[in-house]
């Protein structure tokens, strides 16, 4: 086997360092992430992936009110009930899952966004391969061996894993807790998992130095191998370091819940200081072809438990890292492989299907729904699937652009092709300007809003293009308010409502490296 060929398939090392129980996993190296790092330090943002493994049935978690009669006629033996489904403020036509008490508090307290219809076309089916395109941000034709967060000029460093870490990168660039490693930060030619053992060979990875393997075939390999597990030694004190500056702080921790124990660990290492940019959590059993719901209470059952522990655990996550002073710096998105069937199957469960909502948590969401509840055939059969409103791609460019602050030509690099970010993040980089006698915002909020027959849109210019796009819920582009030049200072443009059906509207705004994007209402 060539060393390269090798390199890809090479698993990670045995884990020894655990933390609260849980085995941790860390991602080393890799130009993308190393920029992710750095923005990171400038930042201070985080991004956590929550998988949800087994494809959610997106119908059960947010539902759609206005789509109750056809939801009875599709999936009336685990239906939740009308008067059961949690209230969502400024809208009567969508509603939560009765179990989802603290994402529901979340919504309606403006840090919880969530992206109807989630798909791409031609969707897959096999729990694998779509995990596999989801992981790896690509067409469903298209058989990709990196993933979307670490697929970025891996020529760059060819002699990864020599020198890491190092002075200016000491902290790993990604971390998963738990079992398993992610191909999310797959390279193209270099598996970037490691595990982290205890710490005992620190000063051969300082200096180096390798214990020789046996002159046999795979000697080199081994070698290689050699090499990883004495790296990810240094990485074990890295943690444990960071472990000891912090303790959580939150009561609202559940016991006996997987992915809450994950998220505290996650709350502890932010909190400790380190740089790390990614975090990857999970947790399973979210393929319920069978006993979804118990059969005389709708509420409850399999599936139900499983978006309680979701809440419960995300909920106690942001109180935790609010009483730590950071959760303005860390955002947390759902990710599925699919979705299911708008038709539950005779066994009162639902089977695989396409479209799903994603959410994203955190202070600097723009709160809200994005995209409209499904349309659904009256009578949806057992083939019958979630139209999709919004490529999954669009929300990794929001994640790549706004919440991490790549260039335009990283993030269609990094997805192979360019997408529209949604709206999904209030003030996209933070990047402030001080103009005398204006304001230090690059956009403004828009007055009056919410408006009936105009507003006015005041910004800042850093001087250059000046780009000012209005977007509907939908993500789907309304206006375009500005494309051209302006002089560096503060300026105003009034627009009429000129056909805008009420409603909620993102004004974005992009000057160079500058961007924003603020919600805006259509009233009657």
């Amino acid at each position: 086997m060539k060393r390269r060929d090798f390199l890809k398939v090479a698993p990670a090392a045995s884990l020894a360092f655990t933390m609260n129980g849980l085995p941790i996993s860390t991602y080393a190296e890799h130009p993308l992430l190393a920029l992710l790092a750095k923005q990171t330090a400038a930042t201070g943002r985080v991004m956590v992936l929550i998988q949800l493994n087994g494809g959610n049935d997106g119908l059960n978690m947010v539902i759609p009110l206005d789509k109750y009669s056809e939801l009875s006629n599709a999936r009336s033996n685990i239906l939740i009930p009308q008067n059961a489904v949690l209230a969502l403020n400024d809208t009567t036509l969508t509603g939560l899952h009765p179990a989802m008490t603290g994402i529901r508090d979340m919504y309606n307290n403006g840090w919880a966004n969530i992206t109807q219809g989630v798909s791409y076309p031609n969707p897959n089916f096999s729990h694998f391969r779509a995990t596999d395109i989801w992981m790896s941000g690509s067409d469903s034709n298209q058989y990709v061996d990196s993933g979307w967060l670490g697929r970025y000029l891996d020529n760059k460093y060819p002699n990864f894993p020599n020198g890491y870490p190092n002075s200016t990168m000491p902290d790993p660039l990604a971390i998963q807790i738990g079992s398993g490693v992610s191909t999310v930060v797959q390279g193209s030619n270099v598996s970037l998992g490691m595990a982290i053992s205890s710490v005992s060979s620190f000063y051969n990875i300082i200096n180096n130095y390798v214990d020789p393997a046996p002159a046999t075939q795979a000697g080199h390999e081994l070698t290689f191998i050699r090499y990883v597990i004495q790296q990810t030694q240094t990485y074990n004190a890295v943690i444990q370091n960071a472990a000891n500056k912090a303790t959580n702080v939150s009561t609202l921790y559940p016991t006996g819940n997987s992915l809450a124990d994950q998220l505290k660990i996650v709350a502890r290492l932010v909190a400790g200081g380190l740089q790390t940019p990614v975090y990857i959590v999970s947790m399973g059993s979210f393929d319920t072809h069978s006993a979804q719901t118990d059969s005389t209470d709708h509420t409850i059952g399999s599936h139900a438990n499983l978006l309680k522990q979701l809440s419960d655990a995300v909920y106690a996550f942001y109180d935790d890292l609010t009483k730590l002073g950071y959760f303005q710096y860390v955002a947390a998105m759902t990710v599925s492989e699919f979705g299911r069937r708008i038709a539950s199957n005779a066994s009162g469960g639902t089977d695989h299907g396409s479209a799903a909502p994603v959410m994203v948590f955190g202070s600097e969401v723009n709160p809200g729904l994005l995209g409209s509840n499904p349309v659904l055939p009256a009578n949806a059969t057992v083939n019958d699937n979630v139209p999709m409103q919004n490529d999954y791609r669009q929300i990794y460019a929001a994640v790549l652009a706004d919440w991490f602050q790549l260039p335009q030509t990283d993030v269609d690099s990094i997805l192979m092709k360019n997408y529209t970010a949604l709206p999904i993040f209030k003030n996209p980089n933070n990047i402030k300007n001080t103009v005398t006698g204006g304001s230090n915002e690059i956009l403004d909020q828009n007055y009056p809003n919410p408006f009936i027959d105009n507003t006015t849109i005041r910004f800042n210019s850093d001087g250059g293009d000046v780009s000012i796009k209005i977007y509907d819920a939908t993500g789907r582009l309304v206006r375009t308010i500005a494309d051209k030049q302006f002089d560096k200072g503060p300026h105003e443009i009034t627009i009429t409502r000129d056909g805008m059906t009420p409603g909620i509207y993102f004004c974005r705004l992009i000057n160079g490296r500058n961007k924003s994007t603020k919600q805006m209402t259509v009233a009657n």
